[in-house]
Parts: structure tokens; sequence; C-alpha cells
């Protein structure tokens, strides 16, 4: 079948994260893809290689639009994270809908949420009463955390893969410095305000930590914490045992492997959230902020289906800034480890992402 996916870039890259793995794995399954993009320049770090069976489009290029208007329409479209694709693609799908054949979905992909309303309006229909699509019938396709959502992205060997990683080979070819004893902690953040306290802590920890910075933001934010301070002596004066290693863009697959190779993982945003779960080390999530603090309902919402125990609950709500509470120590073994272990058993256990998608546009659901 012919997918086309509808995408447009929010923030740094994570809607586009999200929609390319979901098109590489329908064209690994044997579907054709378009990806229409408004900004494709990550492709460039994040798959420079590109991938058999997916064509990329710029739908801000007016040429592109109309000429893609006039081939056959997609069999499945989907509109990822509310965006809305360009009205002569619609009204090309509406017709080709009106005159029978074979059957059409068109799908809206929503973001990832643990919070209850997930489980309610998964897979519902959303009838178009306006516009070039008048007439039609969207489904709702809410990825999540338990059966009763769609899932979350999942290669079929990722497991296998994950478990012939060798991390100090990984390491080796990165030219990443480490040595026996050292913990390894990625980061990968926005600009926390509990930054300069992880920081601090890290450096006057008695187990000698070497953190692997994500290009970008999080780079950036630890050079102006490091810039202020002069440095990250203790406090005391003590042995500094922070040891700092700023990473160019990884592709996807390597940020896969910088969260297996790793002991703890800060992350944020979607994507980067769900390659952690899959890591099975213990993680920190910074969720995307919101001017209404929703994203901290749906924070709770997360940790409660994580089974988090209590340093882990406490030390997300310093690291997302939750009021003024200090920032708890951190762990990377026991209950935390215990915690994503016993989440990703879980997952395992459910179906992926884009099996319920094409269960779901089979119209077996």
């Amino acid at each position: 079948m012919q997918w086309d996916i509808f995408c447009k870039v929010i923030d740094n890259h994570g809607d586009l994260g999200v929609c390319w793995r979901l098109a590489s794995q329908l064209a690994t399954a044997g579907e054709r893809v378009r990806l229409w993009i408004d900004d494709a320049s990550a492709l460039g770090w994040m798959a420079p290689s590109g991938q058999s069976g997916v064509r990329v489009i710029d739908w801000l290029d007016t040429a592109a639009v109309q000429s893609a208007a006039a081939e056959p329409a997609p069999d499945v479209l989907i509109e990822a994270f509310g965006c809305e694709p360009a009205p002569e693609l619609i009204a090309t799908f509406a017709e080709a809908s009106a005159n029978g054949g074979p059957r059409r979905a068109w799908i809206n992909l929503e973001y990832l949420s643990a919070e209850p309303y997930v489980e309610r309006l998964h897979g519902l229909p959303s009838p178009v009463f306006k516009g070039p699509g008048a007439g039609l019938t969207k489904r709702f396709f809410y990825p999540g955390f338990t059966p009763a959502t769609g899932g979350l992205l999942r290669e079929p060997d990722l497991m296998e893969r994950r478990a012939r990683f060798d991390r100090r080979q990984w390491l080796q070819e990165r030219q990443i410095p480490w040595r026996d004893g050292e913990r390894l902690v990625s980061l990968f953040c926005y600009e926390p305000g509990a930054l300069a306290a992880l920081l601090g802590q890290l450096a006057a920890d008695p187990v000698p930590t070497r953190l692997l910075v994500t290009a970008g933001r999080a780079a950036r934010a630890v050079q102006a914490c490091i810039s202020s301070q002069n440095g990250l002596m203790p406090a005391s004066g003590g042995r500094n045992a922070l040891s700092i290693s700023y990473l160019p863009y990884l592709t996807q697959p390597d940020f896969d492997h910088l969260l297996w190779a790793c002991d703890l993982n800060f992350v944020r945003g979607e994507d980067s959230l769900v390659r952690a779960l899959w890591a099975g080390a213990p993680l920190v999530w910074q969720i995307y902020p919101q001017d209404d603090d929703a994203h901290h309902v749906k924070l709770e919402a997360w940790l409660d289906w994580l089974g988090a125990p209590p340093s882990l609950r406490l030390f997300h709500h310093a690291w997302n800034g939750f009021g003024n509470a200090p920032l708890p120590a951190l762990e990377t073994h026991g209950l935390w480890r215990e915690t994503a272990l016993a989440a990703r058993t879980r997952l395992l256990a459910q179906d992926d992402l884009l099996a319920q998608l094409r269960h779901l546009v089979a119209g077996k659901s």
C-alpha cells in the first residue's frame, strides 16, 4: 500500500524523529511511503543514508505539492501530531475515497501520553464536516503504554540487536574515553533549572562519572553552566569526579547505541523516552514544558504507570522544575534499574505501534 505521512517540525526534531522511525519501519515491512515534511534538514544527520522505500517531500514546495496531487491518492493518510496536509492533497484523497475501490484510511496520529483519556479515545472515529475532506472520517491513533492504546514503535529485531551490543567496542569506535569503574551517563535535555545541581552532584560523587552530552541544546546548557560557575569543582575543593564528553549529532541507530551504553539516561520529549525504555537502563525524563503546567499532570501519569519509587519520582519533580525541591541523589542500580527493566518487560508483552496501526487500517479494530 501507499502511505503518506505528514509531519511539521515543531520542537527540535522530536516529531521528525518519530515520523522517520515510523516511515522506515513501514518501508522495511514492504510498504511504500511518502514523508511530507516542512523542514527535512535534520535528516542529514539523523538518517544520512535515507531508507529504501521512503520518499521525502518538502510540503512547502508548491510544485512538489501540485505534482503529488496529480499522482494516485495514498491508501493511508497519516496526519501526525495535529498538522494539516495541503488542501490539494486532501482533495485528491477525498476524490479517490468517493470513487470506491480499495478501502482508504485517514489516521490522526496523536502525541504520546500515559493519561487515562488515551485509552478512551484511541481508535475512535472523527467525522470531517468541512473543507476538501468533508464527508470522510479520521480515526484517532494514540500511542501509549498499555494494551488498550496504540503501543510504541519497536523494530522486530530490536531486542536481538540490544543483546548483541558491545559497549566497549562502540565507545572505542566513537573515540570516547572510558575506564573501568567509571559510570556512564547520557544527557539529552532542554535547559533544566536543576542542571547545575546535577553537575555539582556528579563532580562531588565518590563514583567517577563520564557524562556524554548530546549536541545542540544540551551541550549549550552544560557549557553555560560551567561558564557561569567557573568550572565544576566541588564546594569542598575536593577531587572532581566528573568528566564530560561532547558528542556530535548522532544518527538514530547511534542514538540508540548511546542509550544502550549508559548506566543512566537523561532524555527529553517523546522519541528519546521510548528509546530509553527499550534500552532498559535507569532513565530520567524531561517532559516538554507547557505554559499552563499541563505537563505536570502528564508526567505524574507516566510516573504512575512506571511504578516509580519515591526517590525516582522526587528526582523527576526536581528535574522538571516542580516547586523548589532540591535535587535528590541519583541512582544507577537498585530500584531505578529494577523499575526500568520491569517497565520494558510489560511493554514487550504488548503489540508494537506498527502492528496495531496496520491492524486499524485493515479495519480489524
